[in-house]
């Protein structure tokens, strides 16, 4: 390279491939969480719902509700898409074939967003329709985690979208 040539590194697409990590990271982690929805003697997972008695914690599987169930499966599918985004992005970067699979990338995190947003909006409405608590309840950090990797996707959707390869040729 010489004086009077620049190059200029835009990492947008390195930044998008972190950012669907950190999305499948934390959709991992909110899949696996124990607390979605927590209130006094009182906490409800994804898998199961438990209740603490005298006797100790009784849990039961939260799997025979329809809504519960689409909602897992709404979020695993969303995560099972980014996992495929993700390892798609990692191999045609690695490869040096990134540029053409930028498009497909976007749509396949936007189809997971869309998914996940989904099942994040379905919880606490259904939750809130068919259980009454007589005590105080919350949304935990599970539910949280589970908006993070969400954000975490759009952004990262967002960012294969940006039109950044007609700055990455040599033409400076």
């Amino acid at each position: 390279m010489s004086i009077n040539e620049v190059y200029v590194f835009r990492p947008f697409k390195l930044i998008a491939l972190l950012c669907v990590f950190l999305a499948l990271c934390l959709d991992i982690v909110a899949l696996l969480s124990p607390a979605w929805v927590t209130a006094e003697r009182f906490s409800l997972s994804l898998w199961e719902s438990c209740t603490e008695t005298e006797a100790g914690w009784r849990c039961l599987s939260t799997l025979t509700s329809d809504w519960q169930i689409a909602t897992l499966v709404l979020l695993l599918a969303g995560a099972a898409v980014t996992l495929v985004t993700f390892l798609v992005t990692l191999i045609s970067l690695c490869r040096g074939t990134h540029r053409r699979h930028y498009r497909m990338v976007a749509v396949f995190l936007f189809t997971a967003v869309v998914l996940q947003a989904c099942a994040l909006v379905l919880y606490p409405i259904k939750f809130i329709d068919g259980t009454v608590l007589q005590t105080y309840h919350e949304f935990n950090w599970g539910y949280g985690l589970g908006w993070g990797g969400t954000i975490f996707m759009l952004g990262g959707g967002i960012l294969f979208c940006l039109r950044t390869d007609m700055y990455e040729d040599a033409m400076y």
